[in-house]
């Protein structure tokens, strides 16, 4: 028999509801705007403070976006979003990113492969705040809030952790040094920790934090390349020379042998901590 009751939802509206329909509409809707968004910046770009206040304005709409989408579509309250507790987890996820990242440096630092040179004026900082603002806001809410959830509603947490680990790393074979052994890296290293970011606290702060503290000292403080991107010099003037595989070369930190194994065993201490939490989710033909 048909449910005629008042709470019932109407046909189209449990469409948009299922899981593949969110990953369809909203992630495409939301990776269109960070395409958008990026090509703004880029005009901006003469401007940097402008561009920052660009990069956080049209990032605040994105997140608008999605708990617009989470409310009035799946009639629910968007937790992962929420603001109570947001600064706490930001921060966490900023000194994760910010530390795993120097702690690469200085290794090479150490090992007389990152030399020093000088330094450029503090407003060198500035430029790579917009981007580092817009990977940090619109990356996760597609990757972690769409993809990933999406994924993980259909198939559990653990399938969820493997696609979209490899979906947001081989997607940066788009970038202008893009090479399979960096996405391959992101695929393990980024993929892992952010997942596991999102899984020990089912938010997503920590993740926005973590990305946005290691892009930004990756470009501003310490003049690398960020994935695969275009250099841009930072407010440390360096020379960087050893091995491909310690320095990651042309794609920047995230080929190195470095970040794989810090920011790796960092998701496997996050993994397990959302685990004993229980927060995993098993597949729905098991539950």
């Amino acid at each position: 028999m048909a449910d005629t009751s008042p709470t019932a939802a109407p046909i189209w509206l449990r469409a948009l509801q299922f899981p593949l329909t969110r990953l369809i509409v909203l992630g495409g809707g939301l990776f269109y705007f960070m395409g958008w968004t990026e090509s703004r910046l880029i005009l901006a770009k003469e401007n940097p403070a402008l561009g920052a206040l660009i990069a956080l304005a049209l990032g605040l709409v994105a997140i608008l976006l999605y708990i617009a989408w989470g409310r009035i579509i799946e009639r629910r309250e968007v937790t992962e979003v929420s603001t109570p507790g947001a600064g706490r987890e930001f921060g966490i996820g900023l000194l994760i990113g910010v530390g795993l990242y120097s702690a690469c440096v200085l290794i090479l630092w150490l090992m007389g492969i990152y030399q020093v040179q000088g330094l450029n004026p503090v407003t060198f900082m500035i430029p790579a705040i917009a981007m580092a603002i817009k990977s940090g806001i619109f990356e996760e809410l597609v990757f972690r809030g769409v993809l990933f959830k999406s994924l993980e509603d259909m198939a559990g947490s653990w399938i969820a952790i493997v696609i979209s680990s490899a979906v947001f790393g081989f997607l940066h074979l788009l970038n202008p040094d893009g090479s399979f052994l960096g996405a391959l890296f992101i695929s393990i290293e980024a993929g892992l920790l952010l997942a596991a970011a999102y899984l020990v606290t089912r938010r997503l702060w920590i993740c926005i934090g973590f990305h946005i503290g290691w892009n930004y000292v990756q470009s501003a403080l310490y003049s690398g390349i960020v994935s695969g991107g275009v250099a841009e010099p930072g407010l440390l003037q360096v020379n960087i020379d050893g091995p491909t595989i310690l320095t990651g070369g042309t794609f920047g930190m995230e080929q190195s042998i470095l970040a794989l194994v810090f920011c790796t065993l960092t998701g496997v201490i996050l993994l397990m901590m959302a685990m004993q939490k229980g927060n995993l989710k098993s597949p729905p033909w098991s539950r």
